[in-house]
C-alpha cells in the first residue's frame, strides 16, 4: 500500500476541525443533562465545519470501546453532525448502557469524518477482497434492510481482508459463507480526530 493510500484512509484534520472534539464532549455533557444533542449554530464556526458531512463518534474508556454511532450519508453541517453522533455514541449504542456522569473523566473521544460512499462492484468475493484497501477503506454492505459498516480503524483489529469481510457480514446479519451480486457494497475513507 502506498503512503498516499494510507493517508486517504485516516487523514489528519485541519486546526479548525480540531474544534469538533470540543463540540463532541460538550454535546455529551449536554446530553447527560437533557437527553438531547447540543444545538449548535453552524454559522458560528469556520466554513469547513459548515459543509454537509457524515460522521461517526467513537468513545473509549481505558482503551475499551464504550460506544460508536454515526451516519453514512451527509445530511447536516459537519459541526451539527458531530454533536448528534456524539450523543448517539454516548446514549443510543444498543451494545452499551447509556453513559453516566461518572464516566466522563477518562473518556476518550474520536471523530471520524467520512468521505462520500463509493460503490464497489465485484463479480465474486475474491475480486472484492482484491479491491479492498486494508488500513484505508471503511466498508458498507447492504442487503435490503440488513446493513453493516466497519470504519477503517477496524483494520487494526482485523488486518486480513477475509477476516474483515467475514466479520462485517456477521455484523450485517448476512450468511458468512455466502456471496450475492445483489448486495450493495461501498467504500469510504475518513479523516480522524485525534
Amino acid at each position: 500500500m502506498s503512503s498516499a493510500d494510507r493517508s486517504r484512509g485516516s487523514q489528519r484534520a485541519s486546526p479548525g476541525k480540531a474544534l469538533l472534539l470540543d463540540v463532541a464532549r460538550q454535546s455529551i455533557e449536554w446530553g447527560l443533562r437533557t437527553g438531547q444533542p447540543l444545538a449548535v449554530d453552524p454559522d458560528a464556526y469556520p466554513p469547513e465545519l459548515r459543509e454537509l458531512r457524515a460522521t461517526f463518534v467513537t468513545l473509549r474508556r481505558a482503551g475499551e470501546l464504550r460506544g460508536c454511532l454515526g451516519g453514512l450519508v451527509a445530511s447536516r453541517p459537519l459541526v451539527a453532525d458531530v454533536a448528534h453522533s456524539a450523543v448517539g455514541a454516548a446514549f443510543r449504542d444498543h451494545r452499551f448502557p447509556p453513559l453516566e456522569v461518572g464516566e466522563l473523566d477518562g473518556l476518550d473521544i474520536q471523530v471520524a469524518i467520512l468521505s462520500a460512499l463509493e460503490p464497489l462492484s465485484a463479480p465474486d468475493e475474491k475480486a472484492l477482497l482484491d479491491a479492498i484497501r486494508p488500513g484505508v477503506d471503511g466498508i458498507v454492505v447492504r442487503s435490503g434492510a440488513q446493513q453493516g459498516t466497519f470504519l477503517p480503524a477496524v483494520w487494526k483489529r482485523l488486518p486480513e481482508p477475509s477476516a474483515f469481510w467475514r466479520e462485517l457480514k456477521r455484523k450485517a446479519g448476512l450468511p458468512l459463507d455466502a456471496w450475492s451480486s445483489r448486495w450493495e457494497i461501498f467504500r469510504y475513507t475518513v479523516e480522524s480526530l485525534p
